[in-house]
């Protein structure tokens, strides 16, 4: 367990860098790292105290404590992914929304300039 946690550990402190220096270089928008940056704290804070996944472990059945990690750590991705599911559709939409508006724009504009043209 001990070997889990400090992996676990190691991997969630090079997330957090990771997504820092993603943030500073532009790669990554400040909104959209949030959830990367408390999903790596959460499971960073999760390493240190065995009561939360204790807790968890007897709420779900499981006496096994890499177990109980290993399904947070799944959970706190899924939630991440789920987020950005969820921003990617809002964005489609809008793109949508505004290639109509855009298509409405040009028609109009080239009505104006027909009718320009027939004066």
């Amino acid at each position: 367990m001990d070997r889990l946690l400090s992996v676990v550990n190691l991997l969630s402190l090079l997330l957090l860098l990771f997504v820092l220096v993603s943030v500073r270089r532009q790669r990554i928008r400040v909104e959209y790292s949030v959830s990367w940056l408390a999903a790596a704290a959460a499971l960073f804070a999760l390493t240190f105290s065995p009561a939360p996944t204790s807790w968890i472990g007897g709420l779900l059945g499981i006496t096994g404590g890499p177990t109980v990690l290993v399904i947070m750590i799944l959970a706190a991705f899924l939630a991440v992914f789920y987020r950005f599911t969820s921003i990617i559709s809002d964005l489609k939409d809008n793109n949508v929304a505004l290639a109509q508006r855009v298509a409405v724009l040009e028609y109009l504009i080239s009505s104006l300039h027909e009718k320009e043209a027939e004066e």
